[in-house]
């Protein structure tokens, strides 16, 4: 197989610039994957040391016109992370203020992960409530890129509503820190905005800027937000780098919660569990979790026994947990769920008020992951698919369309994901083996694009669209709407160096270009390839990439 090409030389660097720049194959090809389907080989690698390294970057970019995709621990699944141009590792901006424990406020650098907060304001009595299942290696920064949520998003939220103020670098190299309920001036690329897009943007239907019905959003820009508050935090969360860089984030921050339970239900019928879940989420459920037949198989195949015994011919199980201030006040809360879980046809219950009963009940959330990766290298687990939530009422009907369009692409698949707001995830198995995998892959893609269009869903709802899904945006939002999202782009950055191809995408881009998997791609090198392929195994996201090939080579 051939090799890749080598990088093609770079404008120096100011010399005020003090971090790293690394234009090696290695380095590249370290680069050149995350935790999605997609593989491209950036020109170079930069990893600042400050913020200010940061502004140097982007001033220089914006000279040169030299693409720059921001990343953080690059365990995003939509391809958002990877670029041609410049990789700019903005790991080493781990900084941490203070907690403000009387205004329940934290300024943290973008690099830091959200378990590290976490730790750090539970100290307080505070949380910071948004909780992705990836919270050990999920940077904040990388969570305000995609407006992420997770599975207590049922009560709490997504990112956006945490969010007080972000620390920006524009595409202009200018810095500014936008806060709530503060009008920024002298912004050249908001300027913009506000004169140039906003009076078209505030003209569009209120229908235009959201999917009527959907909880949770993480797809094209923010501008439904934006519009009914005037702030343009509430743009920039969820752009991906696309609008600016984020170097800092203002959390807000919520009362750390005394006690929590949980339950399991388990269900013969989807549609049961579907509507169970809907009505947990309105009773005030922090978390409600489905997992449906084809996630059990995978589960139940593993050598170990499943953390929870389950009966024979469950269609669907929901995980539901209830905070509380007290013990007692959990417990109550878990009962009044337990009834409604019965009504609706719950077959199995497993009642978790304990703290071990309630970590194994979880653990059954999270049993496919090791196995799924253990049927590698001939059979993989292709996020393609892997964002999409609907209205809840349709919520049944999409996860059955979704095992439909499976069947009709001959692949295997588990889905599982967040039913208090109609939020699925779903895996793709491919036998790599058989030779027509990428055109099965792509009629899955269109498939599923075209049920989540006519159920009236979202493609994102908490991992955004990188370079995924911008092509398939079209197929769901309004021909206005795909302007509105393009005006904003050149708004904000007319030369078009900021992670160029996300939510806006290039011309003749699709969705799946080369797909990491794919045995006909170039190798790349070998320290590179063992060193991705560890933090595959070892869920090691949150490493340097640099600091696991080395140094470069020297000629």
């Amino acid at each position: 197989m051939p090799s890749p090409l080598p990088a093609p030389s770079l404008p120096a660097l100011p010399p005020e610039y003090r971090g790293i720049l690394r234009t090696d194959l290695e380095a590249r090809g370290v680069y050149s994957e995350s935790a999605g389907v997609g593989r491209i080989l950036p020109t170079a690698v930069a990893v600042p040391a400050d913020a200010e390294d940061v502004v140097t970057l982007v001033l220089w970019a914006a000279e040169h016109t030299i693409p720059l995709t921001p990343r953080g621990s690059a365990s995003s699944m939509a391809n958002g992370a990877l670029g041609a141009g410049v990789i700019v590792d903005l790991g080493r901006l781990t900084t941490c203020g203070p907690v403000d424990v009387a205004n329940r406020r934290v300024i943290v650098g973008p690099a830091v992960t959200r378990d590290h907060v976490e730790g750090l304001v539970n100290a307080a009595s505070l949380t910071f409530p948004v909780d992705p299942s990836s919270s050990a290696f999920a940077t904040i920064g990388g969570m305000c890129a995609t407006n992420a949520a997770g599975a207590r998003s049922v009560k709490h939220g997504a990112v956006r509503a945490w969010v007080q103020g972000l620390d920006c670098i524009f595409s202009n190299g200018s810095r500014a820190w936008i806060r709530r309920g503060q009008r920024v001036k002298g912004i050249s690329p908001i300027d913009r905005f506000r004169y140039d897009a906003a009076p078209r943007i505030r003209e569009l239907p209120a229908t235009a800027l959201r999917q009527v019905g959907v909880r949770k959003q993480s797809s094209g820009y923010g501008l439904a937000e934006w519009r009914d508050s005037d702030d343009i935090v509430d743009l920039i969360i969820g752009s991906e780098g696309t609008l600016a860089i984020i170097v800092g984030v203002e959390l807000a921050l919520a009362p750390l919660p005394t006690a929590r339970a949980g339950l399991l239900a388990g269900f013969p019928d989807l549609e049961g569990a579907a509507a169970a879940a809907v009505r947990l989420a309105a009773l005030g459920a922090s978390a409600v979790e489905l997992l449906d037949r084809s996630f059990l198989e995978i589960a139940a195949s593993a050598d170990d026994p499943l953390p929870v015994p389950l009966p024979l011919g469950l269609e669907a199980v929901l995980i539901v947990e209830v905070e509380a201030t007290s013990e007692g006040m959990a417990d109550l809360k878990l009962r009044d769920l337990i009834g409604w879980c019965e009504a609706g046809g719950a077959v199995h219950i497993e009642i978790g008020t304990d703290a071990e009963t309630e970590r194994r009940i979880w653990k059954l959330r999270h049993a496919a992951s090791p196995i799924l990766n253990k049927l590698a290298p001939q059979l993989q687990s292709m996020q393609l698919v892997e964002d999409g939530a609907v209205p809840p009422a349709r919520f049944a009907e999409y996860v059955r369309g979704v095992r439909q369009a499976l069947k009709v692409a001959r692949l295997r698949g588990v889905i599982f994901g967040h039913a208090g707001d109609a939020h699925a995830h779903v895996n793709a198995l491919v036998d790599m083996r058989e030779s027509d995998w990428r055109l099965r892959i792509e009629q899955l893609v269109r498939d599923i694009t075209a049920l989540v269009a006519s159920l009236g869903g979202t493609l994102a709802a908490e991992h955004g669209d990188g370079r995924l899904r911008a092509p398939l945006l079209a197929k769901v939002w309004p021909a206005a709407t795909i302007a509105a999202f393009a005006v904003t782009k050149r708004a904000f950055d007319p030369k078009g160096i900021l992670n160029p191809g996300v939510i806006v995408p290039e011309p003749g881009a699709t969705a799946l270009a080369d797909v990491k998997y794919d045995p006909d791609l170039p190798p790349l090198p070998q320290t590179a390839r063992d060193a991705l392929d560890l933090v595959v195994r070892e869920k090691a996201w949150d490493r340097h990439r640099l600091d696991l090939i080395g140094d470069a080579p020297t000629e």
